[in-house]
């Protein structure tokens, strides 16, 4: 028979019987095991507690990426925005101010085509009589007018060539203006020149009866088409700015219903967790309140056996303390501390967002990758003999401009930092790419000294023009 007097854990005698409640052994083992059984599931709920904060960890990184992303592609929308507004605004002017040029172009066009069609005119009117051409009769002229050749637009010129029917020498030819050539019995080298002469002398005839000028109807009509184009280029200019703020005003508006789309998902998913954190909070709460009943009743009732002891020591161990992670507001967290960062889109934001430019040309690459490849091949050297320091010195020239070029054409090609070129840069390179070329002239045994010179001096004035760029854009600045 086991004695039922229990100790206590700190090993003082239980209380007295009279404020004891009467329990057998067996009721308290048994509400014993309970009160350890609630304390393990409740345990198995609170493990997943740190999956849990993971996860929403993660989901806070992801929807701070979708922000990112949303962010990144209003930007490239606002460059793409810019860019082709300054196309266009650039090939507008650039037909604007070309409008006096070609007005001018088409009154010399016109005026050339008023002086052919009035020469083709009096060409067409000069007859070919046998009084007009020395040593041509009137059967000559009947038989050359058969032939589709009576005035002298009908003719350009004379050749000589094989008779049509193979036999015999060489024959002339008359080469008619719509085509084809034909042979006259009886025209030859003697008659033929004196055809020409008067043919020639009816074309400067004709040239010096042809206007010179235009009609003063005909520039008016010119000057009006011009300043139709002109109008219609300044309404199309004056309209491109307007068009780009639609566009940036549809763009902002597609980037709010983006951005609002986005906060209401990451809205609900923090709703959500923050309903499952509360969970876990309530489930730490009943935990601890099962582990203060749990010590009352072993305080109260002392120990209920070796094999419920190991148990119980298990069960009263205290909840392993959680670190925050960041991003997640900890349950812990004291209530001056700052909130958690919001999900919703700010409204009165102060920093604005870089503004778009003109990213540097693709046509840079051409001088980069010249250069990179000098840098790596050489410049040239002909001559195997060329010094070892200049071989060295060539390669390195040509790596430091690759790199300064890579350095200002790779920013200026972002969104963010997107830019034309530095003023001058480009008169540099060149200036570099025919300093290189002298060196190598220089360095060849058999160089030119006249092209050596001349591309020195290129080089000298490509440098100067380009420094006196870059610094007077450095002080306008």
């Amino acid at each position: 028979m086991t004695d039922s007097t229990t100790t206590r854990r700190d090993g003082s005698a239980p209380a007295p019987a009279a404020t004891v409640p009467s329990l057998s052994p067996s009721d308290v083992r048994a509400e014993r095991r309970r009160l350890i059984e609630s304390i393990r599931a409740l345990r198995r709920l609170l493990g997943g507690r740190r999956s849990f904060e993971l996860a929403d960890r993660r989901r806070l990184n992801r929807e701070a990426r979708d922000r990112d992303r949303a962010e990144a592609a209003h930007g490239k929308a606002l460059q793409r925005i810019h860019e082709r507004q300054a196309r266009q605004e650039a090939s507008l002017t650039r037909r604007l101010n070309g409008l006096d040029g070609k007005r001018d172009s088409q009154e010399r066009q016109a005026l050339a085509v008023l002086r052919r069609e009035s020469i083709e005119r009096t060409l067409g009117s000069t007859y070919l009589t046998s009084s007009e051409v020395n040593g041509i009769g009137k059967g000559l002229v009947r038989d050359l007018a058969a032939q589709g050749i009576r005035t002298a637009a009908d003719f350009t010129r004379v050749s000589w060539g094989r008779a049509p029917n193979g036999k015999g020498g060489d024959v002339l030819y008359i080469h008619r203006t719509e085509g084809g050539k034909v042979h006259i019995n009886g025209i030859g080298e003697h008659r033929g020149r004196p055809l020409m002469d008067w043919r020639r002398s009816a074309v400067a005839s004709a040239e010096a009866r042809a206007p010179r000028e235009l009609p003063p109807d005909e520039r008016h009509r010119i000057a009006e088409i011009i300043e139709a184009e002109r109008t219609r280029l300044g309404q199309e200019l004056a309209e491109v700015p307007r068009t780009a703020e639609a566009a940036r005003a549809e763009a902002v508006r597609s980037h709010a219903e983006v951005f609002d789309r986005l906060a209401a998902g990451h809205r609900e998913a923090a709703d959500r967790a923050r309903e499952r954190r509360a969970e876990f909070d309530s489930m730490a709460e009943q935990l601890r309140d099962l582990q203060a009943r749990l010590s009352a009743h072993i305080d109260r009732y002392g120990d209920a056996g070796r094999r419920v002891s190991r148990a119980q020591a298990r069960a009263l161990r205290p909840l392993p303390e959680l670190p925050p992670l960041p991003g997640v507001p900890s349950p812990r967290t004291p209530a001056d501390a700052p909130g958690p960062v919001s999900l919703t889109k700010p409204t009165d934001r102060t920093d604005a967002l870089p503004a778009p430019g003109v990213r540097a040309g693709l046509g840079w690459l051409v001088p980069i990758v010249f250069l990179g490849l000098t840098a790596i091949l050489g410049v040239g050297e002909p001559d195997a003999t060329a010094p070892l320091s200049f071989r060295i010195g060539t390669r390195l020239v040509a790596f430091a401009i690759t790199v300064e070029l890579v350095r200002l054409w790779v920013p200026r090609r972002r969104w963010r930092t997107a830019g034309p070129m530095p003023s001058g840069t480009g008169p540099l390179t060149t200036g570099a790419f025919f300093a290189l070329v002298a060196a190598s002239i220089f360095a060849d045994t058999d160089h030119d000294d006249g092209a050596g010179w001349a591309a020195s001096v290129v080089s000298v004035v490509l440098v100067v023009l380009g420094t006196a760029l870059r610094v007077r854009k450095g002080t306008g600045g």
